[in-house]
């Protein structure tokens, strides 16, 4: 019984390959983009901070203070006072289940270390992560002040900012497992 014409030509290729194969280079490294990354800086990008507060840095900061910081750092695109600007509004807004509802902080958001956490990672537009954590928290306060959730003078700090409870916490599912 004769091997088909094209299982004869397969196997031809495979000697072929087999033999002159050895002699093939390997291929090129790449193109050398970027370096690698060190263990300071990928310790630089573990900002994550969690609803239940792990991860959120030492410092403090009140509404009086962010009001400042918000005031020359934010204002310019979220408008005065978190309303009327180009970007999204912070503060007002409608109730959830109406036709076109705003998903403002006081609103929408679940936890107040969410806040931090954008704040932080994100904030301001042109120059994020160039806030001090004092900033941060200060300009957290704020946010959640101008929403009606804490008071002018509440000091925002590691302890005290997961204990806010945003009135849209159980809005969300949960996707993290819980805690043993």
């Amino acid at each position: 019984m004769s091997m088909p014409e094209t299982g004869r030509k397969a196997i031809a290729a495979l000697i072929v390959l087999c033999l002159f194969g050895a002699g093939l280079q390997a291929a090129p490294e790449g193109p050398r983009l970027g370096k690698p990354l060190s263990g300071a800086d990928s310790a630089a990008m573990d900002i994550n901070v969690f609803p239940d507060g792990h991860g959120l840095p030492a410092g403090k900061g009140t509404a009086t203070d962010g009001k400042t910081i918000y005031d020359t750092q934010c204002a310019t695109c979220h408008g005065p006072k978190g309303s009327g600007g180009s970007a999204g509004e912070l503060a007002g807004g409608s109730a959830l289940d109406g036709p076109h509802p705003d998903q403002t902080i006081g609103n929408y958001w679940p936890y107040a270390t969410t806040v931090f956490d954008f704040v932080r990672r994100s904030m301001p537009l042109n120059a994020p992560r160039s806030l001090s954590d004092d900033q941060i928290y200060a300009v957290t306060a704020y946010l959640l002040q101008i929403n009606g959730l804490i008071g002018e003078t509440t000091e925002m700090n590691a302890k005290t900012l997961p204990e806010v409870r945003l009135p849209n916490r159980e809005g969300f599912l949960r996707i993290w497992p819980s805690s043993p």
